[in-house]
Order: C-alpha cells, then sequence, then structure tokens
C-alpha cells in the first residue's frame, strides 16, 4: 500500500474504534437506564403489595374503597402515569392515575412494553397468591366494595352468654338473600346493603349468633364456595399493570447521544487534524527535497552559465579579428566585386554572432542592482535618442505620456529594460506603426510602466512562455530580450506582465515600482 493511503487508513481506523466504542458505552448506558426504570417499577409494586398484604383479611378480601384511596395515593408520584389491578379474565378491577394509558387487549401477559413517553410493566411481581397454597397459583384476595359500617353497629356490644342476639331489625323489609342470586347480582345487593342486614344473613344461613365479626374480617357468609369461587374470578386480584413515564429516561438517553456524537464529532476533527498536519508534514518535507535538489542543480546551472559566459566572452576576441579581417579584404583596391560582397556578408554575420554573445553574456550576468533615485522620464527619452534612428526609418510614431517619477532604481537596469522592450515593440510594429510609453501611480507609493504597440501582439498560446530564455517569433531575435526585462525586473522586486489590449496591439506592464 503507498505511504500516502497509510497513515490516513490508521487515522480512520482508530475513529472508527472510538466511535464504537461510544456505540457501545451509549448501548451499555441505555440498558443501565431501563435497568433502574425497571427497578422503579419493582419498587412501586413492592409498595403495593406491601400496602395490599396490610389490607388482607380473613379470606384475603380487601375493601375496594380503601385500596382505590391507596393506589390514588401512589399515583401522585411524578413518574408514575397509571395503575391498574386486573383479574382472571384481564379485566381492571380497580385503578387509578391516567387509565387512558393503559389498552388491556394490547397488553403481553407479562414483562414490559416501550411506548414513546411511557413504559408499561405487567405482573412484575405476584401480588395476590395465597401463601398458605403456593402450590395452586390460585389468586385469593378479594376486592369487593365493602360498605362502611354504621356507628350504632360498630358500638353495639354483644349480648350476654344465652340469651341470643337482639332482634336486627326492629322495622323495615326483611334483609336480602344474597344467596340465592349470582355473584354479580349479590355484588350490587352488596353494596347497598348495611352490615346489620349481612349480619342478619349471616344469622339465617348460619344458625344463631354464631358469626358475630364483620363480613370484611372472612370469606363472606353469606356465600357457597361456588359462588366465592365465581366471584374471584371478577373480582379476585390476578395481576396488575403499572405504566411509568419515560420522560427523565428519554432526557437522559439524549444528554448520552449528545455527549458521545460530541466526542465522536472532536475525535473526528482530531482526526482530520492530524491527518492535514502528517499531510503538510509529507508536502514540506518533499518541497525541501526538491528545494534540496533544486540548490544543487542551480549551483551546477551557475557553474555552467559561467562557464557558458566565459566561453562566450572569448569567442568574441576571435570574431572581432574575422570581422576586421573581412572589413580589410572588402577595402582592398582592385579585389574581385564577388570578394567584397562575401566579405561584407562575413561582416554581417559577425556583427549578428556578437550581439547574440552579447545578449547571453548579460542573461548569464548576477543581476545586483545598486539602487538609487531615478528619474523614469530621462531614462526613456535618453533610451529614445539612442534608438531614434530606428524608428525614424520606419516612420514609427514616438509618445511618451504620464507624470514623471522618481523610482528606486538601478539606472543602467533600468535603461537595459526600457531598451529591451522598446526595441522589441519598434520590431514589432508595422512601417508608420506607433508606439506610446506611459508612466503613472498606482498607489501614493508605488508607480507603474506600461509600454504599448499597435502591432499583432502575442498569440494567445504563447502568451505564458514569452519570457523564457530563446522564445524569439522574430527572425533575428536571440529570445533572451523578454527574459532579460523579467531578471532584472525581478530582482528589484517588481512585476512585469503582458496585457492584450482590447482594441489590438500588445502591452507589457510594470508595476510594483517605489516612488521616492
Amino acid at each position: 500500500m503507498p505511504r500516502k493511503f497509510t497513515v490516513p487508513l490508521i487515522l480512520m481506523l482508530i475513529w472508527l474504534v472510538i466511535l464504537g466504542w461510544q456505540v457501545i458505552d451509549h448501548h451499555r448506558f441505555k440498558d443501565n437506564a431501563r435497568t433502574a426504570l425497571l427497578n422503579r417499577a419493582r419498587d412501586i409494586t413492592n409498595s403495593l403489595a406491601t400496602v395490599i398484604r396490610s389490607m388482607r383479611r380473613f379470606g384475603g378480601v380487601i375493601s375496594k374503597n380503601r385500596l382505590e384511596q391507596a393506589l390514588q395515593d401512589l399515583s401522585r408520584q411524578e413518574d408514575l402515569r397509571s395503575i391498574a389491578l386486573l383479574n382472571a379474565l384481564g379485566e381492571v378491577v380497580t385503578s387509578a392515575g391516567e387509565t387512558t394509558q393503559i389498552d388491556i387487549e394490547d397488553l403481553p401477559h407479562t414483562g414490559e412494553r416501550w411506548g414513546r413517553e411511557t413504559v408499561t410493566f405487567v405482573n412484575l411481581v405476584d401480588l395476590g397468591v395465597d401463601p398458605e397454597e403456593p402450590h395452586t397459583g390460585e389468586p385469593r384476595t378479594l376486592i369487593l366494595p365493602l360498605p362502611e359500617p354504621r356507628r350504632d353497629d360498630r358500638d353495639t356490644p354483644p349480648p350476654p352468654p344465652g340469651q341470643g342476639p337482639p332482634p336486627p331489625f326492629s322495622d323495615g323489609p326483611p334483609p336480602p338473600d344474597f344467596m340465592n342470586r349470582s355473584p354479580d347480582s349479590a355484588t350490587d345487593a352488596l353494596n347497598s346493603a348495611t352490615p346489620s342486614e349481612l349480619m342478619a344473613q349471616s344469622r339465617d344461613r348460619r344458625g344463631g349468633d354464631r358469626f358475630r365479626r364483620p363480613p370484611w374480617f372472612g370469606r363472606p357468609v353469606w356465600m357457597d364456595e361456588s359462588q366465592y369461587q365465581s366471584l374471584l374470578e371478577k373480582q379476585g386480584l390476578h395481576g396488575f399493570v403499572l405504566v411509568l413515564s419515560t420522560q427523565a429516561y428519554n432526557a437522559s438517553l439524549s444528554k448520552d447521544l449528545w455527549m458521545r456524537s460530541t466526542i465522536a464529532g472532536f475525535s473526528l476533527l482530531a482526526m482530520v487534524g492530524i491527518g492535514v498536519a502528517w499531510r503538510n508534514q509529507i508536502k514540506t518535507g518533499e518541497l525541501q527535497l526538491r528545494l534540496v535538489r533544486a540548490s544543487e542543480m542551480n549551483a551546477n546551472l551557475r557553474e555552467m552559465n559561467i562557464a557558458a559566459a566565459g566561453l562566450a566572452h572569448e569567442t568574441r576576441n576571435p570574431l572581432n579579428i574575422v570581422r576586421g579581417l573581412a572589413q580589410m579584404i572588402a577595402k582592398q583596391p582592385g579585389i574581385p566585386e564577388e570578394t567584397r560582397e562575401r566579405s561584407v556578408k562575413i561582416t554581417e554575420e559577425v556583427d549578428r554572432v556578437t550581439a547574440q554573445l552579447n545578449e547571453f553574456i548579460d542573461y548569464s550576468k548576477p543581476r545586483e542592482p545598486k539602487p538609487a533615485p531615478v528619474a523614469v522620464h530621462a531614462v526613456i527619452q535618453d533610451v529614445e535618442r539612442a534608438l531614434r534612428t530606428d524608428l525614424e526609418d520606419n516612420a514609427i510614431q514616438f509618445h511618451l505620456s504620464g507624470p514623471e517619477l522618481t523610482v528606486d532604481a538601478d539606472e543602467s537596469l533600468l535603461r537595459q529594460v526600457v531598451f529591451n522592450l522598446l526595441i522589441n515593440a519598434i520590431q514589432s510594429v508595422p512601417p508608420g506603426g506607433r508606439v506610446e510609453i506611459t508612466t503613472g501611480r498606482s498607489s501614493p507609493t508605488e508607480g507603474y510602466l506600461d509600454i504599448r504597440d499597435n502591432g499583432p501582439g502575442v498569440p494567445e498560446e504563447n502568451r505564458d512562455i514569452i519570457f523564457q530564455p530563446y522564445f524569439t517569433t522574430h527572425s533575428k531575435g536571440t529570445g533572451l530580450g523578454l527574459a532579460v526585462v523579467r531578471q532584472i525586473v525581478m530582482s528589484h522586486g517588481w512585476t512585469v506582465e503582458y496585457v492584450s489590449p482590447p482594441d489590438g496591439g500588445a502591452l507589457f506592464h510594470i508595476g510594483g515600482m517605489r516612488i521616492l
């Protein structure tokens, strides 16, 4: 695998490990929160079981009114939505709280069911199995709407032994016959009967005064076993449903998820930062290596440049000798005309090669400018006077405009820049063309110099390479004029660029010249 992919892959694996760690911890936190909510439900259920055990009387009978009051007290807890006690048929015997939260038909037989805002627990613990008959598993807790005994009945002392019970009713209709009714009608009659009627019925069924305790301290004596079992099926405690709010649970999960998402996000940013830093480090190392190689190559080129410049300098001397001999031959009297013409051509070729050697030597010289205050207009006018013959021979119009500027520059190098650009413009325009030089200020501290002609301009495909050495579009050009210009401009810290005017021609813009 390439090195550039190794570190990003490792960082991605590290982030995936951190992300997986956070996911696992979030699921662990979720399980703990569920367990805490289940324990809360068990605590409430245990409290309910304690209340039921404390209310149970002989035969497992519980007053429905008293039980409902206890359930109401339990339902006042903040997280408890509703609570319901069920019979063997799955019907609600009694309930408290928001009973609309309970859908009995859709509940499982036991366990829990989670909703968006609530959780429902069904039969967490056994509330109603008779401890004396654990093997049967039958619910023995009977919830009945027992009436409260009247004050006179509760305060009446039992009669002396042998005298028999006092008449239960001094007037009014006889007590109802509870034993001959169905369980539902018996329960309805029970709701409307008084304790005296109940005790009178029990005396009629059992005989005498053998049963003295109130009916809520034992199995209802006005029923036989079959009626009692039937009543147990409808009023007996067989299960319960507990509905708790999950608002706090959901809030804790959201907070934990947000925290772990933040950790994962920051870890991802850290991995990206490390990756970017590593990539920058690699690029820095590569750039340093390239700089070292470029420095070595530059040193070699500098040595080769010096050697080439020395060779070019030494070559000019023999060329000067050849040029002098050719001129002497051309001036000899009586020589054939053909020899004279060839001597003139030798002189012209030597001049052309000498000019190229001079430009090469100028280009190979190290540019170490010695800045001083220089009047730009004066330099341009001196160059224009030197090239006036070329301007007049081609009937070229020359125009200088703009304010006089005094810049910080090496005068000889600035003169060479203007000379190269102006001679390039003269060679580009046709006879009768126009060349303009404009000076100006780009800011209070910087000036610029524009040299423009109305020639054909530079083709678009050549605009990026015109400043490279030895590139030229002129048959007699050396390709070093613009390269020398860029070299001098860069040594001063200026900028030079080619601009194609909208109306044609060519424009070379030199900017960044510090004004004094």
